[in-house]
């Protein structure tokens, strides 16, 4: 069936059916009326397909268009899969505190990265920092500024020493420089103090001191050890020379480290005077690695001065006393060039002396054990001035009795005095034989503490 349409409004394209504006002779598909034919009726494409018209000039352009659009495209894919993503780098650096190992031959420089070198496609390096140096040693003259307002001069009765505060209220010195005395004066600076003993190592020459009213921001030193010094390493002394002229500083060297009677002795050749005993004999960094304690006669030995190890003080404070037979001083001379007839008669009276005590001790458990029974149901009331309760029977109207008892206190009482007495005399004779030898007072307080016979009256 045909179709008209009006020609004076389009014409029906035969080869795609569109419908054609009349003024356009060429439809979209490329098919071109004949000139003329625009203006004249026409009907619809028939029901059979008509033969594809030939394709114009213009359809080959368009062709050959949309073959280059597709050719550059491939193109560019496969550019694109080539080409390096730009957001994301080729290899991420590590962290700069996980330095890499460093390249054989290859310096290494230190410093910032510089801004204004060019980039490079190489991989990214981070600066290794040169090592930190160590510290560099302070002056002599810091050294010694530091330590001197802790070192004290010590008169202690007759004698005079040197000591130097390890806590605001804690002064360290020698054992002979205290000996015999339970009080000192400190002279720091200005500024006097008093002081109480309150703890001697006889065998290894210490003795601790507790300073009344000290000042909380006195200055102290640090102890060291004596297993960091080495043989030929610089060393201070500082005390107070001849007993009068205080903060006395000399110098010297680490001469040899020596085991004697079981302390270790730092040998120096730093002067040590008379005076000297008790102050601290330091390393470069003023750490305290000795107590100075004695020197050699200058007729024995030029340049021989020696320190108990500091580390004996550690088991001072921690309560370890040593309480042996000889003191430093005694065991170097015997070291040396053996003992003086001084020397062996104060560790005999020593050494009897502790005997006796031994003794006292086992014949004084068996006088524990018998007050302990009875005292409980005996005593009334006990003065106590000693390591022992049964001390009371040495003092005058020391012990009361107990009159509604039902026991025989008094007899009790007389058998305890009976067998105490000879505790007390043997105590008091070998007490006193013992100073006759010369054995220091103090030596004969820590072997009466060993044993628990610490009395009041024995040093009246």
């Amino acid at each position: 069936m045909e179709q008209s349409v009006s020609g004076s409004l389009s014409w029906t394209c035969p080869s795609c059916g569109r419908r054609v504006p009349r003024r356009v002779s060429e439809c979209r598909c490329g098919f071109r009326q004949a000139d003329g034919a625009a203006d004249a009726p026409f009907t619809a494409a028939p029901s059979e397909p008509a033969p594809a018209p030939k394709p114009s000039g213009s359809s080959h352009l368009t062709l050959t268009a949309i073959v280059v659009i597709v050719a550059a495209g491939i193109a560019g894919v496969f550019l694109f899969r080539q080409a390096p993503p730009v957001s994301e780098p080729a290899e991420r650096p590590s962290p700069i505190a996980q330095a890499p190992p460093p390249v054989a031959n290859a310096p290494i420089t230190a410093g910032a990265p510089d801004d204004s070198a060019p980039a490079t496609t190489a991989a990214p390096t981070f600066a290794v920092p040169e090592p930190v140096p160590a510290a560099a040693a302070a002056s002599l003259e810091d050294v010694v500024s530091r330590i001197l307002p802790a070192v004290a001069s010590i008169t202690a009765g007759q004698s005079r020493g040197t000591g130097f505060f390890i806590r605001p209220d804690q002064v360290l010195t020698n054992a002979h420089v205290v000996q015999g005395q339970s009080s000192v004066a400190l002279q720091v600076g200005s500024r006097t103090y008093n002081a109480r003993v309150v703890s001697v190592s006889q065998g290894s020459d210490l003795a601790l001191l507790h300073v009344a009213g000290a000042d909380p921001n006195q200055p102290v030193l640090t102890m060291g050890s004596a297993a960091s010094a080495r043989v030929g390493q610089e060393v201070i002394a500082v005390g107070s020379a001849l007993g009068v002229l205080s903060n006395t500083v000399t110098r010297g060297i680490v001469s040899a480290l020596r085991q004697v009677g079981g302390i270790t002795l730092i040998q120096t050749d730093a002067a040590i005077n008379p005076g000297n005993s008790g102050g601290p004999l330091v390393d470069r960094t003023g750490a305290v690695i000795g107590v100075n304690s004695l020197a050699v006669a200058a007729q024995a030995g030029q340049g021989l001065a020696f320190a108990v190890a500091i580390d004996h003080a550690t088991d001072l404070l921690n309560g370890q006393i040593s309480t042996g037979s000889a003191t430093p001083l005694t065991a170097l001379t015997r070291a040396i060039n053996g003992a003086s007839e001084a020397d062996m008669a104060r560790a005999k009276g020593e050494q009897s002396y502790a005997q006796v005590l031994e003794w006292a001790d086992r014949n004084g458990a068996q006088l524990d054990a018998y007050w302990e029974k009875y005292a409980p149901s005996c005593v009334a009331t006990a003065r106590r001035s000693g390591d022992r309760p049964w001390f009371a029977v040495f003092e005058a109207n020391g012990v009361t009795i107990n009159a509604t008892s039902s026991l025989d206190c008094q007899s009790w009482l007389d058998t305890l005095q009976s067998n105490a007495a000879p505790i007390r005399a043997a105590v008091e004779s070998a007490g006193e034989a013992a100073r006759k030898q010369g054995v220091y007072p103090g030596v004969l307080r820590d072997l009466r503490r060993k044993h628990r016979m610490n009395w009041s009256g024995w040093d009246r």
